[in-house]
């Protein structure tokens, strides 16, 4: 089987490195990287410490100061399309709720290529947000939906999607098992930043919804100004830049310890021994979640809504007073495992092995 990856953002190609090993042991799988994520930080350094495979096309359609969703993902329609034609392959793969994901979905399904979308039936019911939009829409148009819970599962049969949908969990757990040792022999990250095991905040804000409205971005800083603990924040290039030109980078700077963005494995590691983590990315709420640390979303919804039953999430939106009541609660003493047991990428796998059956009953 001849399977074509789009990839283009730092979740696909955490997701992308448990699932192109096993594929490759037993299929030919070629790696198309948009280039969402384009610079060394948040692109290459995933590659090396992940071991994923160089990518056999590079699309370099990435911009630094984040061109509009519907003018990044136009352009990926465009470079995709004649690539899809000269590469012919039995079945595109696609991962999450990106830019790339969508462009990746619809430039298969338009030229009649069977789609397996990983991470199938996520729902935030907040469709203001461009990541929703992409979600549903590459759902509607896939062929095989691979999902990694039950809730995701409901939540297509919900919308009346009811045939090639398989849950095989959460390949983002593969991942987690995997690196595990090796997080173990990265403390010197803490080490660099002058923070302590279970002593410090993490925080990470990127999104559109949060830091692309400037008023939203002013309550983010005022929300940073009131935590009172030591807090780390890898700065995203996209946050970077709506800070510098509303003149409030130097606030943030004051209030939190600002640092550049990070490897997979010094950010697994920051996580594994924070606190909490703030965040407003779907995927580090999950993250969290595997190792065990106590999740502040700093959003009104979440697709990652098991999370929150099990009390390990809780949503703050940009308000300081909740974030600081959140931040008091005490840790849960139970840690359900709510996104399988390490071998999604193995049922992945199988699944697409299953694709002719499933386009011949559809």
């Amino acid at each position: 089987m001849r399977v074509a990856t789009v990839i283009g953002n730092r979740p696909q190609f955490v997701k992308a490195a448990a699932v192109s090993g096993p594929l490759r042991r037993a299929h030919e799988e070629l790696l198309i990287h948009t280039g969402q994520h384009y610079d060394e930080e948040m692109s290459q350094v995933f590659f090396a410490e992940l071991g994923l495979p160089a990518p056999e096309y590079r699309l370099d359609l990435g911009d630094a100061t984040g061109a509009s969703n519907a003018t990044q993902t136009a352009r990926m329609l465009t470079a995709l399309e004649p690539l899809r034609r000269e590469l012919a392959p039995d079945v595109v793969l696609v991962y999450g709720d990106t830019n790339s994901t969508l462009a990746g979905g619809l430039a298969a399904a338009q030229l009649g290529l069977a789609v397996a979308h990983v991470e199938a039936g996520m729902r935030s019911y907040d469709r203001s947000m461009p990541e929703e939009l992409n979600r549903v829409l590459t759902d509607h148009l896939s062929t095989l939906l691979l999902c990694p819970s039950r809730t995701s599962q409901e939540n297509l049969a919900y919308e009346g999607v009811l045939r090639g949908v398989s849950v095989v969990g959460d390949v983002m757990v593969d991942v987690a098992r995997v690196v595990a040792p090796a997080l173990a022999a990265r403390g010197q990250i803490l080490d660099r930043l002058g923070v302590s095991d279970g002593d410090y905040l993490l925080v990470t804000a990127h999104r559109a919804g949060t830091v692309d409205d400037p008023d939203r971005l002013r309550r983010l800083v005022e929300l940073l100004e009131a935590l009172d603990a030591p807090t780390v924040l890898p700065l995203h290039p996209r946050t970077r830049a709506r800070l510098e030109a509303a003149g409030l980078l130097e606030r943030v700077s004051a209030a939190v310890q600002v640092c550049e963005p990070l490897g997979y494995l010094d950010f697994a590691t920051l996580v594994a021994h924070a606190r909490a983590v703030l965040t407003d990315s779907g995927g580090v709420q999950k993250e969290a979640y595997l190792a065990a640390v106590p999740c502040v979303t700093l959003r009104d919804r979440t697709e990652w809504v098991e999370t929150l039953e099990a009390e390990w999430n809780v949503l703050v939106d940009l308000d300081p007073d909740r974030c600081a009541a959140a931040l008091a609660l005490p840790r849960p003493r139970e840690h359900p495992p709510l996104y399988g047991d390490g071998h999604a990428a193995e049922r992945v796998v199988a699944a697409l092995e299953r694709l002719p059956a499933v386009v011949a009953r559809r």
